[in-house]
């Protein structure tokens, strides 16, 4: 077996089986699951079983899909399915220490930032291809709040790549794996001061690009009937909501890999790393749904230029003059 098939084939296994693929589907949904269990219990409700993602998922895949008279087809079919294969390479591109290290054939923190926006523009043209007023509104509300929160995260990216690159001799550095193994050796970037307006940063960023409270502005159910997904049904809305947990995994398993990568390697290490998408999830994602109502579209556009993009300057410019 040649060395190009094997790495090939070893793509291939990151891209649907681990980290991506099969183990991302897996963690999303139980981190879906935790999700909607803190939720309700912070509502004083006893809430859905663990497992009830998954028996939505599983459901959904049993029925048909129907695709409205005045939708695109092509459009309205692919949409679910390009979603979730970026998800899977996006997944595949987050090093777990000690257990995986990313192929360079995947790209860098670049091509990461780039597979994180793919998603939200799905989403897009789901709402535009749908036909429903509805989903339309969705489309132009995901495309307001994209716009406002890619700022202030390329800054973030832009950031730890700097300081990285500084450390090691490089006037940038965009390998995942490289601040992970310089935090290791050299610490955290969580528990540097100079790097807090980018952790700051970050955490403002998770719910808008999750889209939930106080940011679930584009699928609202109370305002347009879950925006871009109000046509969807079936197949496809199963692909929808995997799409969706994917991307949990990856957003969340980012901010660890560019903040706190430190701990344990191998399978414990792999354990840890679940553990610390746990803790995400309950205190970034449930309690801040919990505590806050859903916020207008200008309130959201208007807070991320301001704030975050803010919070983002100066963590730039810390970093450098931290160089």
């Amino acid at each position: 077996m040649t060395d190009s098939l094997v790495q090939t084939l070893s793509v291939l296994f990151a891209a649907v089986v681990f980290p991506g693929g099969i183990f991302a589907i897996t963690l999303g949904l139980a981190l879906k699951g935790f999700d909607r269990r803190v939720f309700a219990r912070l509502q004083r409700r006893v809430g859905a079983p663990l497992l009830q993602p998954f028996y939505d998922v599983l459901k959904l895949m049993t029925k048909r899909t129907l695709v409205p008279e005045n939708a695109n087809l092509v459009v309205f079919l692919m949409v679910p399915l390009l979603g979730l294969a970026s998800m899977g390479v996006a997944a595949a591109m987050i090093p777990i220490p000690g257990l995986y290290d990313p192929s360079p054939a995947f790209g860098d923190l670049l091509v990461l930032f780039y597979l994180l926006s793919v998603p939200a523009v799905m989403l897009m043209l789901a709402g535009s291809a749908s036909g429903s007023p509805f989903g339309g509104i969705g489309f132009s509300r995901e495309m307001a709040i994209m716009l406002a929160y890619e700022g202030p995260i390329l800054l973030v990216i832009v950031s730890v790549a700097l300081k990285t690159g500084a450390a090691l001799g490089q006037p940038i550095c965009l390998s995942l794996s490289e601040i992970v193994r310089y935090q290791q050796a050299h610490g955290a970037y969580l528990f540097d001061p100079w790097m807090w307006p980018a952790v700051l940063t970050y955490i403002a960023f998770i719910p808008a690009n999750l889209g939930i409270s106080p940011f679930d502005i584009p699928e609202a159910e109370s305002e347009v009937l879950e925006g871009p997904l109000i046509e969807y049904s079936g197949v496809a809305l199963g692909l929808l909501k995997l799409t969706s947990a994917v991307k949990s995994v990856v957003v969340i398993g980012l901010g660890i890999v560019l903040f706190f990568p430190n701990g344990p390697e191998g399978l414990f290490g792999l354990v840890v790393f679940a553990l610390k998408c746990l803790v995400i999830t309950v205190c970034g994602v449930s309690v801040l749904r919990a505590a806050v109502g859903r916020m207008r579209i200008d309130q959201a556009v208007i807070f991320y230029l301001k704030w975050p993009e803010l919070l983002g300057i100066a963590s730039l410019a810390l970093v450098a003059m931290n160089l």
